[in-house]
């Protein structure tokens, strides 16, 4: 029998939603085949188990896919075989070790008092631009910009470049080709001239650690430099930035959970872990691994050659593991989701996010006890044509 081909993603993405299809696949077809947007067919790996397995085992490949026409969920052929995102171990390992001290519980522990200061600094901005203004433009974004920018030794004032740049590289339709690869060429050349610089004159930052390590220890290339440096910039804010105010409007939108979590801070940390696991951060599938041989899972056989996407933000609601998981529970007790994926590629700064997330949004419900929409939660413009989800911008308003 012949496995029917479904179109991905199943329907376009609407403001934080799942589409119910992805539960339906859980149940009775967790590995199935899809036609990707870009590149051709694969297999959909949708239940949690599944998804750990093409994530964590190695015998799914990230590196097979550069340079390759396959399935995929942006439109160009990726061929940078610097990226770290690209990689398998033991070359991803090398990378990552250069860069894992920066993110430990220790070092993420002593930038949270910086945290707190800037976001209460952010916070009376907010207050003092008036109600209603937006949560994206005064705490959502600048919050982690500047946060990754002072590790890596970045101006905050460039950001506007570094911004292009990462909406470029989360592009699948929002941008032309040409649009993408000229905001890619100039977050380039921007790295570049602060690597110059920091040859120049080091600092005490990570990128003046990572020029260091090319330079003294010859422990990474020139171009797996350039692309360390931008991926770190870029994934150090893009993703925090959208979750928090994609977190902001689940809570001020979910009646009476405002007031709770008001009413007991130390309920702010598990309700960030629920948050992750609930809110869908991608809009669709992620980034696509192929099979370096045959894998029985899901009740198929993957053959060798085969390219699988997996869906985590489906993963993080599967029935087998969380009960009742269409439901947001804050006091949810085991919360085994996969927010920051699994395996190698684990989210170096899941630790830096969840900090940032955690103080962002105990300080916000503390500092604006009746902070709430500016409108009707309808009224919220959503992004799309990138691969992630998060408000236009996020209208709040407040009375006191």
């Amino acid at each position: 029998m012949t496995a029917t081909v479904r179109d991905y993603p199943f329907s376009r993405a609407h403001a934080l939603d799942m589409d119910p299809t992805y539960a339906g696949l859980q149940r009775d077809e967790p590995m199935s085949r899809i036609q990707a947007p870009f590149g051709g067919e694969c297999w959909l790996a949708v239940r949690h188990a599944d998804v750990r397995t093409v994530l964590g085992d190695p015998r799914f490949s990230r590196r097979e896919t550069v340079g390759r026409d396959v399935a995929r969920p942006r439109p160009e052929i990726d061929h940078q075989t610097s990226s770290i995102l690209n990689m398998d171990p033991p070359e991803h390992t090398r990378l990552r070790k250069l860069v894992a001290r920066a993110f430990t519980t220790r070092r993420v522990a002593d930038l949270k008092p910086r945290t707190i200061e800037l976001t209460r600094e952010l916070l009376a901005d907010l207050r003092g631009a008036g109600s209603p203004a937006d949560l994206m433009t005064h705490l959502s974004m600048p919050l982690p910009v500047t946060i990754i920018c002072e590790m890596l030794g970045v101006p905050v004032s460039e950001r506007t470049v570094f911004r292009r740049g990462a909406d470029a590289a989360l592009s699948t339709t929002s941008m032309t080709p040409d649009e993408r690869v000229a905001a890619r060429e100039e977050m380039l050349a921007f790295m570049a001239r602060l690597i110059a610089a920091r040859r120049a004159e080091p600092a005490d930052d990570l990128l003046s650690a990572l020029v260091a390590a090319r330079d003294d220890e010859d422990r990474l290339s020139e171009d797996e430099l350039l692309a360390l440096g931008v991926g770190i910039l870029i994934a150090g804010h893009e993703t925090t930035m959208n979750h928090l105010a994609n977190f902001t409007f689940t809570i001020l939108s979910t009646p009476g959970l405002a007031d709770s979590l008001r009413a007991d801070p130390d309920a702010v940390a598990p309700a960030v872990e629920e948050l992750l696991r609930f809110v869908p951060l991608g809009a669709g599938a992620g980034f696509p691994r192929v099979a370096l041989e045959d894998v029985e899972m899901g009740g198929v056989t993957v053959r060798a050659g085969d390219a699988v996407m997996v869906a985590i933000h489906a993963a993080n609601r599967d029935a087998e593991l969380f009960e009742d998981p269409q439901e947001l529970h804050t006091d949810r007790e085991s919360n085994p989701h996969m927010a920051f994926g699994h395996g190698p590629h684990h989210c170096l700064g899941a630790q830096l996010a969840r900090m940032e997330l955690q103080v962002a949004l105990g300080e916000l419900l503390r500092e604006f006890p009746d902070l709430r929409l500016a409108g009707a939660p309808d009224d919220v413009e959503w992004k799309s044509g990138a691969l992630v989800r998060g408000p236009r911008e996020l209208l709040v308003a407040w009375d006191s």
